[in-house]
């Protein structure tokens, strides 16, 4: 009760917190437009914020191809790693400051596109990461971004919050501020004709549980819950098909779309107990995190609806879903359609790095993260969120 109270406190705040929109630059080779766009936002010394495969694969070729010949001066940064750290974070604010940078250029997937923004709202307010964690502490417009998602799941060239790990106390944290939100979010499907089939599988997941957590949140409106149920269409039209012809550039191109009005989405709505579970799986044992999202997805929506099935049950009809006569009916057959889409997906049903003895560990900081800040539909309590871990370990350690 004192959960639904806190939140309920925040909500009128969050509605009238203006949130604002990347400009969105989207189509096949766009990325040959990076240089142009330097000037139009007037970074004369960006820092390239990457990682060390992207590099490698000549994925980035394209951006860096369009700096040279716009002869933009640029710095590389490619140390950026899955689940990025304070410290990662700190040697780009170094690197930027050394180098005289005064934009930045983020490519890759979400831990590119949150250690850019950590960096810039590092460098531009001159305080160390950990002192920008939690809600509103940034204060102030960064240095400007210009994000280059490679994959389509996490959304995070639209929204206000930086994921960032403290991989010592075995937790992820978030920066949480309008002001850190992309100058440009720049989609073009030509940088993702590459990515691997179980990866592009479990990003699309990823943006999948950010569309329905946000079409059941409770600071959930029509803007919003009309960008997640176009996102979910496109998912469940889409994802199948670049799973199994990467170079489909026209729904890889529905992909990134789908990643990006989920990503507005959510960012206006927050999240809910699948992300509070799967960011701790992230934290303890480095599960990527939409693998992690996706596995933990189906128990959460199941355990939603044997309480009140309402808000699944909303979601089912107003994206054509329903199949039934009740509530239950409508919400259990949603759920139905997620389970048979990660199954053709290959992604399981267990998180095979889970080990019983960090359950409760994992239910506790979950619960915490949750608490007060995500407004879910229905609340859950340590005890069930350990039941429900209990399930997802690999069945023959059960």
């Amino acid at each position: 009760m004192f959960h639904k109270l806190l939140v309920g406190v925040k909500k009128p705040f969050l509605k009238m917190l203006p949130i604002p929109e990347p400009r969105l630059v989207m189509g096949s080779g766009v990325s040959e437009q990076i240089g142009e766009l330097c000037r139009e936002y007037e970074i004369y010394h960006p820092l390239v914020v990457t990682d060390k495969l992207l590099v490698n694969l000549g994925v980035i070729d394209p951006i860096l191809d369009s700096l040279r010949g716009t002869n933009h001066p640029f710095t590389l940064y490619d140390e950026v790693t899955p689940d990025p750290s304070f410290d990662e974070v700190r040697n780009g604010v170094r690197l930027f400051i050394d180098k005289g940078c005064d934009g930045i250029i983020a490519v890759g997937g979400g831990s590119p596109m949150d250690c850019a923004k950590a960096i810039s709202a590092s460098a531009k307010t001159n305080k160390d990461v950990t002192r920008l964690l939690g809600l509103m502490r940034v204060h102030r417009p960064i240095h400007p971004i210009i994000a280059v998602p490679t994959t389509s799941g996490t959304g995070s060239e639209g929204t206000v919050a930086a994921v960032i790990s403290d991989h010592q106390a075995r937790k992820k944290q978030a920066i949480t501020d309008p002001f850190i939100v992309p100058k440009v979010a720049l989609l073009d499907p030509k940088l993702m004709v590459g990515l691997p089939p179980k990866i592009t599988a479990e990003t699309g997941a990823d943006a999948l549980t950010h569309a329905i957590e946000s079409y059941i949140s409770g600071y959930a409106n029509d803007y919003s819950q009309q960008l997640s149920i176009s996102a979910i269409q496109r998912i469940f039209r889409c994802l199948p098909v670049v799973v199994v012809d990467g170079n489909h550039l026209e729904a890889r191109q529905e992909m990134a779309q789908a990643s990006y009005e989920a990503g507005l989405a959510f960012t206006r709505t927050y999240i809910g107990y699948v992300h509070a579970i799967a960011h701790q799986l992230g934290a303890f044992y480095h599960v990527p995190h939409g693998r992690a999202n996706a596995i933990v997805l189906p128990s959460v929506l199941r355990f939603i609806v044997a309480i009140d099935p309402k808000s699944i049950a909303s979601l089912a009809t107003t994206a054509g879903y329903a199949t039934g006569d009740t509530d239950s009916a409508n919400a259990l057959a949603f759920i139905e359609k997620v389970e048979q889409l990660l199954a053709q997906l290959g992604i399981p049903n267990f998180v095979a790095e889970l080990k019983i003895a960090d359950i409760s560990q994992i239910a506790k900081q979950a619960i915490d993260e949750a608490f007060g800040d995500y407004p879910v539909p229905v609340e859950m309590s340590e005890e069930q969120c350990h039941h429900i871990l209990k399930g997802l370990v690999k069945r023959m350690d059960k």
